[in-house]
């Protein structure tokens, strides 16, 4: 099985929610919270030859600063708790809440860079 047969066996979703590696399917992505390997133990392929940059954490901080502001806004109108409630409650969910989609989205855009074969800006047949 050729490397883009493989490649098309490992959606980039799973690849973002699981840790996959683009290539092989092993669990071997991250090895951190957020921080890329720098390779796949199962098959070598080098993941800090791809670049992801920093496009999903920027998009992902507005996404959920607005889901959180919205939230305790109504949380706020609705119940007007004291403040160490809206603390306990926003602060950790902001940070999972970043974190956990932090880690899909930079698979799955790993994922696809592998796929399409991207680099450098550009794709290459």
């Amino acid at each position: 099985m050729s490397d883009h047969d493989r490649a098309a066996v490992v959606p980039p979703l799973q690849v973002g929610l699981k840790g996959l590696c683009p290539r092989c399917g092993a669990a071997t992505l991250f090895a951190g919270a957020v921080r890329f390997s720098d390779h796949c133990r199962a098959c070598g392929l080098r993941f800090a030859d791809f670049n992801v940059g920093d496009g999903p954490a920027a998009f992902l901080t507005l996404i959920w600063g607005t889901i959180v502001v919205a939230a305790a806004i109504t949380v706020e109108l609705s119940f007007s708790p004291p403040w160490w409630v809206h603390a306990l409650l926003w602060i950790p969910l902001t940070a999972a809440g970043v974190v956990w989609s932090l880690r899909v989205a930079k698979g799955w855009l790993m994922a696809a860079e592998y796929r399409n074969a991207a680099r450098e800006g550009r794709i290459t047949p």
